[in-house]
């Protein structure tokens, strides 16, 4: 992930994490959660999505223990109902993260669920606009993740926010030799350089797995790629079962 990014993420920039549903998205902002803690720093995850317990139990195997970094207050974590929540009571319980808690890394999952409660795209690009700006300028990385339309072939957002973002890392399902393996990707970094590689990642027993760039593959963003080359750079079948 570090080569992907160019060697990381600037302080007080915004991440957008992008893809289909299962691909990842939550896991790869938590990676990013569990990194800030190590350092000693604060957190703040809001959860549109998914039951925290259920977001528990699934991350724990993985290396991610979300429970311990809450019991020791690293880890500010709320679970958000878009129905009873207005959006602007939303940004301000955020700010208060970053602004009481001192939290330096706020994750933000998911934008669908945020739109849920602001239809109207417009206002919620405003809104998300807004907020960002005033994290970025408190110094915290925000990680926002958008679920798309589909699973192989063309996607579709619900809304658009890419270019609200400093950063936008791109997901993929993508069928290879018998098996639907996922593919990650920088498309854009407007603070630093990156990568302009796509790679294979593997969600496993083991955590997360990023492999090397797909070189000898063409149209792996498309889901069904042509191979090239002469040796497949694919990772290796885990003698672990996957997680979804």
């Amino acid at each position: 992930m570090d080569a992907l990014l160019g060697g990381g993420i600037e302080q007080g920039s915004s991440v957008l994490i992008l893809g289909p549903s299962g691909t990842g998205k939550s896991l790869f902002a938590l990676q990013f959660v569990a990194a800030a803690v190590r350092r000693g720093e604060k957190a703040a995850l809001f959860v549109f999505d998914e039951e925290l317990g259920l977001l528990f139990d699934r991350v724990r195997p993985l290396g991610l223990d979300l429970e311990t970094m809450k019991a020791s207050g690293a880890l500010h974590i709320e679970q958000v109902d878009a129905a009873e929540l207005s959006p602007g009571e939303f940004a301000h319980r955020v700010r208060s993260s970053v602004d009481l808690l001192e939290a330096k890394t706020v994750v933000i999952d998911s934008v669908n669920g945020y739109q849920a409660a602001m239809p109207e795209e417009n206002a919620l690009t405003l809104h998300i606009h807004e907020l960002l700006q005033y994290l970025n300028r408190q110094g915290a990385n925000t990680f926002l993740t958008v679920a798309q339309h589909g699973l192989v072939g063309d996607m579709k957002a619900p809304v658009d926010v890419t270019y609200l973002a400093d950063t936008v890392i791109l997901l993929r399902y993508f069928e290879a030799l018998g098996r639907v393996r996922r593919a990650v990707s920088v498309i854009k970094k407007r603070t630093g350089q990156h990568e302009d590689l796509i790679r294979e990642f593997r969600i496993g027993r083991t955590g997360l797995v990023v492999g090397e760039p797909l070189q000898e593959f063409q149209g792996v963003l498309r889901g069904v790629p042509t191979f090239v080359g002469n040796a497949s750079p694919l990772l290796k079948a885990a003698s672990d079962a996957e997680y979804d």
